[in-house]
Formats: structure tokens, sequence, C-alpha cells
């Protein structure tokens, strides 16, 4: 499909949003975040080998969007993917039944208590569009450890193209943006200030019909 010049203008403006500028640094452990994307296992593993994290935890069980592709569960195939990039299996936890971001959060702690891992600092890696929700999720549930979000560096553009859909892409950034706006007052997650100009970029793709991620309401 055609993609106006406007519609792309409104969407570079969601994507740098939801990306959080955190610089890297040295964290307790690495949380890799569940999806069809297997390049969070990838920055998960580039963290381990820089030596900025000591041990890596890939959080997630399926979805009708990943079935197919990880019959075996997202942690599980984040895991196998690490094994494959040289992390040895003593450094990779995995927690294989989050079905949402909350999830990953909540039993992503239970599994490192158990494992008796003391957790000052999390590395939280999720898709790029998700940075700045995973990080307003993880401040509420477990507002004691610093959080540093992060992701696979890459633009816009070349997400598009790895993803092969660019519909499919706006989309997924409205319904993201959406969620920050709503599950602050529902408890999911902290309130994260959304400057003006993001607010009317959203509204317009909204206008525009790219809403297949978005929430029904009432």
């Amino acid at each position: 499909m055609m993609i106006s010049e406007q519609v792309w203008g409104d969407t570079r403006v969601l994507w740098d949003y939801h990306q959080m500028g955190h610089a890297l640094r040295p964290c307790s452990v690495a949380i890799g975040l569940g999806s069809h994307d297997l390049g969070v296992a990838d920055a998960a593993v580039a963290a381990y080998h820089k030596g900025v994290v000591p041990l890596l935890l890939f959080t997630g069980a399926s979805s009708p969007t990943t079935r197919e592709r990880m019959p075996r569960g997202e942690a599980v195939h984040y895991r196998e993917r690490a094994l494959e990039l040289g992390v040895p299996s003593s450094a990779v936890l995995v927690e294989p039944k989050a079905r949402n971001t909350g999830e990953n959060i909540r039993f992503s702690k239970a599994v490192l208590e158990e494992a008796r891992v003391e957790v000052s600092s999390v590395l939280l890696i999720s898709k790029p569009y998700e940075e700045r929700r995973a990080y307003a999720t993880a401040r509420k549930l477990w507002p004691e450890v610093e959080i540093v979000s992060a992701s696979s560096p890459m633009s816009l553009s070349e997400y598009v193209d790895s993803i092969g859909d660019a519909r499919l892409v706006i989309d997924m950034l409205v319904g993201a943006l959406q969620r920050l706006l709503i599950y602050p007052t529902q408890g999911f997650m902290i309130h994260e200030p959304v400057p003006e100009n993001v607010l009317e970029a959203y509204e317009r793709l909204c206008l525009a019909g790219f809403t297949s991620r978005l929430i029904p309401s009432g």
C-alpha cells in the first residue's frame, strides 16, 4: 500500500517517543520480553558478550502470533537463540508462562527470587516500539530496582523492512501509544507524560485508519 508523507511523519514521531534513549550500562540481569521478534534475544546476547550483564532471563509463553513460529514458547526459543550465539546455558534463565507485559515482569521477578539472584538493576529488552511501555510497566511493578530500557538499535525504516508490513508496524505503534494513555489509570503502569505533538500524531493516525491494534473502548 502507498503511505503518505504525512503518515510517515506522524509514525516517526511515535517511533521516537516510544524509544527511551537510555544509555547502556552494567545491570544485574537482562530480561528479554518474549514476542515474535528474535532481535530481542540478539540484543540480550550482545549485552552479555559486552560484559554489561552476567545473566540473561527470557520470559514469555506463546501467543496467536507466535504459536506457529515458536511452538515451544517465546522464552524457550529465545534461550535456544542465545545458546546458538555462544551464551553458556548456566547464564540463561527461562520464564515460560507470561502472556502479557505485566506477567513478564512479575513472573521474572519470582524466577530471580527463587534462583536467589540479587537484583538492583535490570536491563529490560523489548521490541523497539515497546521500550517506553515496558519501562512504565516495570517501574510500576518493580519500583525498587533501576530499569534500563533497551531494544535492538535500528531505524524505523530498518524495522519496517524487517517486519515486511508497513501498515502492521504503524498499527502496532498506535496500539502501544494507546496503552500508554489508558493503562496507568487501570494500575498496569506508571504515567508517562505524552507531549502534545505525539498526541496529535497519534490522533491523526487513528483517523487515517491505523487502528487494528487498538483496545476497543466501552
